[in-house]
Order: C-alpha cells, then sequence, then structure tokens
C-alpha cells in the first residue's frame, strides 16, 4: 500500500510517498481503508525533530491521527463493527506511532464509532482528535449549565468545537479571538473577546487553548476551573480553583456523540485545504504558515 512517510527529520521535503506492507489487524482490531486524514501541529513538530519526548518507536514515520474510512477486515472478538462499515476515529499517534496518512490502518475497534451521515469524509475527517480535546477540556471542568466558560484560541480547530459543545450543553461561552474571527465566534453563540491588551471579565473557567498561562487563573472566580491545552504549563492551584492537563485520548463511545451533534447540525466542520498524498509537503506548509480556520485534509 502507499503511505506518506519520513525517515529522518527535517522540513517538509523529507515526506515522500512510500511502498509499505499492509497492516493486518489483532484481537480487537479493524483494518480501516483509509479516504481521508488531518494534519496536525504536532505532526509538524515531530517531522522537524523538536518534539521533546522519546517516541515508542524510530524512524521511518507514517503521521497522522484523524481518519475516515471503511473496514475491510476485522480482527478477533470484534463484535461492534463488520467489514463495510463506515467508520471515523483516531490513532493515539505518540504512544503507538500508527499513522493514518496510509491507504489502510489497523486501530482498536473501541476508538472507532460511525461516520457522520451525509458528511463528506473530507470534512468528517476534521472531527476525531480536535472534537475529542474539545469535549475532554469540557468534560474534566464538568460544569453546570448556565456556567460561563473563557476559551482562549477560540477560532481554532479545537476552539470552534469547544464554543458548539459549550452551546450545545447550556453553557454561557466567552471566545477570545483576533478580530478577524469575530464573527465566526458570535456565529457559534458565544460572546467574543477581542485578542488584544489584557483579557478581562470573571468567568466560573478557563479553557486556555492559546497557553497565555497562569495569569488567565486571575478571570476565574474562587472555586472554579482552568484547563491548560500543554500538560507542562498547567499552574498550581489557587484559591480553590481547580487546574487541568488536556491529553486527548482516543474515545469510540464519546466520539460517537459528537457525531450525532455533527448530524443535527450543532457542530459545524471547517476544512482549509485538500491534498492527495502526492502533495503532502504542501499540505504541512499550509499549515506551518498559521491563521489556518479549518482542517488540513490528506486523502489518498
Amino acid at each position: 500500500m502507499r503511505a506518506i512517510s519520513y525517515s529522518q527529520f527535517g522540513g517538509p521535503e523529507v515526506l515522500h510517498v512510500a511502498d509499505v506492507p499492509v497492516p493486518e489487524p489483532g484481537p480487537g482490531q479493524v483494518r480501516v481503508r483509509v479516504a481521508a486524514s488531518v494534519v496536525h501541529p504536532v505532526d509538524l513538530m515531530v517531522r522537524s525533530g523538536r518534539f521533546p519526548a522519546p517516541l515508542p518507536t524510530g524512524l521511518p514515520y507514517t503521521p497522522g491521527w484523524d481518519v475516515v474510512g471503511t473496514v475491510d477486515a476485522v480482527g478477533p472478538s470484534v463484535e461492534e463493527l463488520a467489514i463495510g462499515d463506515e467508520v471515523i476515529g483516531f490513532s493515539p499517534w505518540l504512544q503507538t506511532t500508527v499513522g493514518a496518512h496510509a491507504e489502510y490502518v489497523v486501530l482498536d475497534a473501541a476508538w472507532l464509532t460511525s461516520a457522520p451521515t451525509g458528511a463528506p469524509a473530507t470534512e468528517a475527517a476534521t472531527l476525531p482528535t480536535n472534537g475529542l480535546a474539545a469535549a475532554q477540556a469540557l468534560d474534566l471542568l464538568a460544569l453546570p449549565a448556565g456556567s460561563t466558560v473563557l476559551v482562549t484560541g477560540a477560532a481554532g480547530q479545537v476552539g470552534g468545537f469547544v464554543l458548539a459543545l459549550a452551546r450545545a450543553t447550556g453553557l454561557h461561552a466567552t471566545g477570545l479571538a483576533g478580530a478577524d474571527d469575530r464573527e465566526f465566534v458570535e456565529s457559534l453563540g458565544a460572546a467574543f473577546l477581542p485578542r488584544s491588551g489584557d483579557p478581562t471579565g470573571t468567568f466560573d473557567a478557563v479553557i486556555d487553548l492559546a497557553v497565555i498561562g497562569p495569569s488567565l487563573l486571575d478571570l476565574i472566580r474562587d472555586g472554579g476551573g482552568y484547563v491548560a491545552a500543554s500538560p507542562p504549563l498547567r499552574p498550581e492551584p489557587v484559591r480553590g480553583i481547580r487546574t487541568f492537563a488536556l491529553e486527548v485520548r482516543p474515545d469510540g463511545s464519546r466520539l460517537g456523540e459528537l457525531v450525532k451533534l455533527v448530524t443535527s447540525g450543532d457542530i459545524p466542520l471547517r476544512v482549509a485545504g485538500v491534498y492527495p498524498f502526492a502533495d503532502a509537503a504542501a499540505a504541512h506548509d499550509r499549515l506551518a504558515q498559521g491563521g489556518v480556520r479549518g482542517g488540513v485534509v490528506i486523502v489518498p
């Protein structure tokens, strides 16, 4: 099969299309014929050799977390999925180095769920990793309906999903973003706070996707909550404020709940561009330029 691969660290030019063996599913696993996947900032960091932690395997690597596709082989002990099922999910790449930028990928069945009906694969691929990151950030906070939450980096992929989920669950969100993103933030039912100067206000919780840092604790009421997108920057609790580090994990059941919200129109899906395998370097370049307001999608 074909897969995007690199055997040395460096710029986007190290990416190439390689012929690699087709993987076989083991117990509890399925093989998915990939229709679309997405490039994430962590893919660029690992490819350039700047990722600070050790990885479980060495080069060469096939990148890619999200997957949308069709089950084409089923391993032993899998009952919930069958050949021909259209599925969506993601690979926890930093733990497995199993990349989805390939024609086929083998994943645990528990990491997958049915793909959203009616959504093109290129759009559905933008949901798994970032959608679960948003959902799990809100799950950590466990805020009751009516609570207020400030979301920094609100116009990014995870931020947009947080705003949509906040609206769907009865929370009052405020999105901190650039002036050009005001219309998008408000379209998701959130109040807009411009990304200039020091943010102001008082909130029950903050989800800090822009990694502004501990200064945001001053905006949180006593006993509130704070989620850090970067685990090393999780601040020490003060005034009874609970602090959490966001580390997204695969969860087919939770993803299935998000798929229902996509189908009902409560969660929008955004695509910034679609690139074939041969143009993987261009996809990495596009994401590296910044200001991306949607998923950078890879298709076989």
